[in-house]
């Protein structure tokens, strides 16, 4: 059964094989990530890894948590998340299983707040399991906030109800800090608020993204973020986005004029006058068109719609880009028949030609 929903829902990926971003970690505090919902077409694959030192002898045992969900069209996000030596409760194994499926009916585009939707099902304690997130961002600030509910938490007693909240401080590029805690409102005697805190680092010119964190928490799950332990775990996240299209081609034409051109990056990025121009996508770490066939004098435009930087760099060296940042364009026109092949000098597998012919 529970092969199967994996399999499920990565297959759900077929029907939408769109750009691959990632949900970075520079985007939320350690503990609470319920905000987002992810790209139609993107698998994402969180690995997580948190460890303790205990008794005398000092042994580091390592409580570890997977991530993988598949973003799906109308802003949905499902998936699940297994963790092994979860304590969420002495009564059942250690492994916990959550899946669960998201929807983010507001974005934040027209509204201060992105809200979220999530109900899912924790089969290590039979619980069903649900929350409302919000967040909105404030000049360098990410702060996010929750509603959590619980059928049975923790297999045992009747639902209850847990609050947390937590920020983000971006004071760099590639860099961020962010913490957080949570509670149950009827917080009991002897039962610990969850909390973390962490660098938030963004691995330049990549999807990828890590954390160094300090924690309470065991696991990341609905139930193992809300209520804390009473030891210190050190750990990290290291986020991986994959998308079909990239393996199995599909690769798309050249895309038309955007009405509201992005920015212009480069002392040679202003199409020449009376010339033709051709727009051409970056996306999901490719060119779309690889293979562009002009005749000469036409300027080609790169519009770079990844999260990433990306450059259009001639393989001989002699002409390319500078970096092209996400949303902006750069352009260059080719005056003379030839062959003119390229790539990305920071993802050299990105490559592409342009087949230049007399007019």
């Amino acid at each position: 059964m529970r092969a199967r929903a994996v399999v499920l829902v990565v297959a759900a990926l077929a029907s939408a094989p769109l750009p691959c971003t990632a949900q970075s970690v520079l985007d939320r505090p350690p503990n609470v990530g319920g905000d987002w919902v992810g790209d139609a077409g993107a698998v994402y694959f969180h690995f997580l890894h948190r460890f303790s030192v205990v008794g005398d002898v000092k042994k580091v045992i390592n409580s570890p948590s997977f991530l993988l969900a598949a973003g799906l069209p109308g802003r949905l996000l499902a998936g699940l998340v297994y963790a092994t030596n979860s304590d969420i409760s002495p009564e059942v194994r250690p492994n916990e299983w959550e899946f669960f499926a998201r929807w983010q009916p507001l974005l934040g585009d027209s509204f201060p707040v992105r809200l979220t939707l999530q109900g899912g099902y924790n089969a290590a304690v039979r619980s069903g399991d649900g929350e409302l997130v919000g967040a909105g961002d404030v000049g360098p600030f990410t702060l996010v906030g929750s509603v959590r509910g619980l059928s049975r938490p923790f297999a045992a007693g009747s639902p209850r109800v847990a609050l947390s909240g937590g920020a983000v401080w971006r004071f760099g590029r590639w860099a961020a800090f962010g913490a957080d805690v949570a509670s149950f409102t009827d917080r009991r005697p002897g039962e610990r608020a969850a909390w973390s805190a962490g660098l938030l680092l963004a691995i330049p010119h990549t999807p990828h993204s890590f954390s160094l964190h300090a924690t309470n928490a065991n696991t990341t799950t609905l139930q193992g973020a809300s209520r804390g332990g009473d030891e210190v775990r050190w750990g990290f996240e290291f986020t991986v986005p994959l998308t079909l299209r990239r393996y199995l081609g599909g690769r798309s034409s050249a895309a038309a004029a955007p009405a509201s051109p992005p920015p212009v990056v480069g002392t040679r990025a202003s199409p020449a006058a009376g010339m033709d121009t051709l727009h051409v996508a970056i996306e999901a770490l490719e060119y779309a068109p690889a293979r562009i066939e002009v005749e000469a004098g036409t300027t080609v435009v790169w519009t770079n719609r990844d999260p990433l930087v990306h450059t259009v760099t001639a393989d001989d060296g002699t002409w390319g880009s500078p970096d092209i940042e996400p949303g902006e364009q750069w352009a260059h026109t080719f005056v003379e028949a030839g062959e003119y092949p390229f790539h990305c000098a920071p993802h050299p597998f990105m490559k592409g030609v342009v087949v230049v012919r007399e007019r």
